[in-house]
């Protein structure tokens, strides 16, 4: 004891400081849902977890098995492909493909199931062409595939994701060395065979993160799978709360997903730490790309053209034409007043987000205390957790609170306030802040990585504070990564449905919600001017993406 107090120093680092105390209550806030929907699952009001194990919880999980393995293959085998051509190869329009198989990305999912049913349906113009080319009468005349399917799903959701994929692939194929390239060759071995015995082992790790991604997005979609009448545990979620009025048992399915999720992601940290491959030296000869020509560039071209044109030029230009043939949906007050809704919140929730994420790492490092560090990684699963299961975690608890303050201030001044916090954008705000927080963390942590700790060693020997250490000194270096953080969270903001479908205010719209809302009544027409706005918005950001990705090869 006396030690202790002969040793001011050691008594403060016993006291939590402002920037541990930070970090920890912004770790809570993001952990905070995650944590809700155990405790609701543990703990319901009604438990049916049997009659759900005995009906349709195998349902659900066997088709979201399903769904999350052919998308994850599919967006596997299609982005990977994509990068080797890119960065192996030199053929017609490559310098072109290395950007614009990056466009899906602007394309929601469900945007793009839309435009696939209006195609692919009996009345759409491919079966109404076939049916006049070859004179046949009715369906029963013909052969066709179900449109509305999982295998509809798995195509449309791969044709979206893909790129996740791609990117990291293109990025880790970049990165190899040329030495090992010439080696292989020299001993004669083929194109195949040099992909699959060097450049696969060496893009592993990255092509593994990619398909996680891509996985647990899939998990998330509930648009897509909705409007193909695919019953997975995301759509459980929606129809056990809403139609069943039971919180308990989509809590735990929302569990469920969770789990999923988890084993997803250590499946992933683990295949990569168990399998590591160097290039060895910090400095390596590039791989000289080779000239394709004949049908062998062809066939190259198109490999990079079909996934671009299923994936963004058949589903924009299905929307865009749909947007032309009513020009009054353009002056509609309810398309601006969502555009509003969506603009606003989108731009609040992902201000929140990156202010937030950058205090998180700032904190973190600046405290050194064993807590914020271990909370840190943590935060990032709200990313892996879908839109639908933080909605439970957000709405119940918000909505028991709200209740318990209106009746708390009835009974002591008569006045009923009514739902403060989730008959507002709030409860939807917090929703996005704590999806979308692991984009503003990563980018803060990797921005500040690259500031030596001298500069504000010297702006602390000047007299400066912490705070205004961050505010002089570390913000304006890093001003681009805040940037780039904030259009990125801001994009997913719009396209995000699952969460803004459960937590918006009574007629409350969003673009995404309009367009999901008119879509699901069969309403195209209806719904593409707000589809094109998400479109032309999340363009922007996959530009920049595509531009910050050239400018590092």
């Amino acid at each position: 004891m006396e030690h202790v107090l002969q040793n001011p120093r050691r008594r403060w680092r016993l006291l939590p400081d402002p920037w541990s105390f930070t970090a920890i209550l912004i770790s809570l806030v993001v952990l905070g849902p995650i944590i809700a929907v155990a405790t609701i699952a543990l703990f319901p009001t009604e438990n049916i977890w049997p009659h759900l194990l005995a009906t349709t919880l195998p349902r659900y999980l066997g088709n979201t098995l399903v769904l999350m393995g052919g998308v994850g293959i599919l967006a596997a085998l299609t982005g990977t492909g994509a990068a080797w051509l890119i960065a192996r190869y030199q053929f017609p329009m490559a310098g072109w493909f290395e950007w614009l198989l990056l466009l899906p990305l602007a394309v929601p999912a469900y945007v793009g199931a839309y435009a696939l049913v209006d195609l692919l349906e009996y009345a759409g113009p491919v079966q109404t062409g076939l049916r006049a080319v070859f004179g046949w009468e009715s369906a029963r005349d013909y052969w066709f595939p179900e449109i509305r399917s999982i295998g509809s799903a798995i195509v449309v959701l791969a044709a979206a994701l893909y790129p996740y994929v791609y990117l990291l692939a293109r990025a880790a194929f970049h990165e190899q060395s040329g030495a090992s390239e010439e080696v292989a060759m020299s001993l004669g071995q083929g194109a195949l065979k040099r992909l699959w015995r060097i450049g696969l082992p060496l893009a592993r790790p990255a092509v593994a993160a990619g398909t996680a991604i891509v996985m647990m997005e899939a998990v998330n979609d509930f648009g897509t799978v909705d409007y193909f009448a695919v019953q997975t545990l995301t759509t459980g979620i929606f129809s056990t709360w809403l139609e069943g009025n039971n919180a308990g048992g989509a809590a735990q399915i929302a569990c469920v997903v969770l789990v999923l999720v988890i084993v997803l992601v250590t499946l992933e940290k683990v295949s990569r730490r168990r399998a590591r491959f160097f290039n060895q030296g910090g400095r390596h000869r590039p791989i000289a790309r080779k000239r394709l020509r004949g049908g062998r560039a062809l066939l190259a071209t198109l490999g990079c053209a079909l996934p671009f044109t299923v994936g963004f030029i058949l589903p924009a230009g299905t929307i865009f034409l749909h947007a032309l043939e009513r020009a009054s949906l353009w002056t509609e007050p309810e398309l601006y007043r969502a555009a509003w809704n969506t603009i606003t919140v989108g731009s609040i929730a992902a201000f929140l987000t990156v202010f937030g994420g950058l205090l998180l790492v700032y904190g973190v490092k600046l405290s050194g205390r064993v807590l914020p560090r271990l909370l840190q990684p943590i935060t990032t699963i709200g990313y892996a957790a879908p839109g639908a299961v933080l909605a439970v975690g957000i709405l119940l608890p918000l909505a028991a609170f709200d209740n318990a303050l209106a009746d708390f201030t009835l009974a002591l001044t008569g006045f009923d306030p009514g739902l403060i916090l989730t008959g507002s954008s709030f409860a939807l705000i917090l929703a996005y802040f704590v999806r979308f927080f692991a984009i503003g963390q990563g980018a803060a942590d990797a921005a500040l990585e690259r500031v030596s700790p001298s500069l504000g060693m010297a702006a602390r020997s000047l007299g400066r504070q912490q705070g205004q250490v961050l505010r002089e000194v570390y913000l304006p270096l890093i001003k681009g990564s805040v940037g780039s953080a904030l259009l990125l969270v801001f994009v997913d903001c719009v396209k995000e449905l699952p969460a803004t479908l459960l937590l918006r205010p009574f007629n409350y719209d969003t673009l995404a919600t309009r367009v999901h809302d008119q879509a699901s009544l069969e309403n195209l027409v209806e719904a593409s001017p707000a589809a094109i706005f998400i479109i032309v918005v999340s363009l922007f950001a996959v530009i920049l993406l595509a531009r910050a990705n050239r400018a590092n090869f």
